[in-house]
């Protein structure tokens, strides 16, 4: 196997490029089987108090793992920080080893954009004022309005 080649098998079969739901977007660049692991959410490690909290930033979103850390993107993130929220999503995010990974959770055609659920939690109540602060465009049947996760005992990230 030539050194390109296995080069090509390590990278995810992704790319950037803008969306019709927010900004950029993660698209599949081949067929992705239900289940691949497709990309890690890299970045870094930072306790929850020294995270970035730009309110006037839509695209700061820090990962909370088990561990308390928090991963940030913006200081060595990947493409992965650019999948976009859907209430109806084709991937997951899935915690392992204090590491986030994102999985199909479906079959994915090239082309296709990846989404996951966001799941945002916030520390204060839910209202409508936070609802629409964090207002989902996904356009899924089954869009709840908002990237906010309104049942209080699921987890942003699935443990495995």
């Amino acid at each position: 196997m030539t050194l390109s080649k296995r080069n090509a098998r390590l990278l995810p079969p992704v790319e950037v490029r803008p969306s019709g739901v927010h900004g950029r977007g993660v698209y599949a660049t081949q067929f992705i089987p239900e289940g691949s692991r497709i990309i890690e959410y890299t970045g870094q490690r930072v306790s929850w108090e020294s995270a970035p909290n730009d309110e006037n930033n839509p695209h700061t979103f820090n990962f909370g793992l088990e561990s308390g850390e928090v991963i940030n993107p913006e200081i060595g993130g990947n493409d992965a920080r650019w999948i976009n929220h859907c209430c109806d999503p084709n991937c997951e995010a899935i915690e392992e080893d204090d590491r986030i990974f994102i999985y199909a959770r479906r079959n994915i055609e090239p082309g296709q954009e990846l989404f996951y659920d966001y799941a945002i939690e916030i520390d204060e109540p839910i209202t409508e004022e936070s609802m629409q602060e964090f207002e989902c465009h996904c356009g899924a049947a089954r869009c709840r309005g908002t990237m906010l996760e309104l049942k209080s005992k699921r987890t942003r990230a699935r443990k495995r």
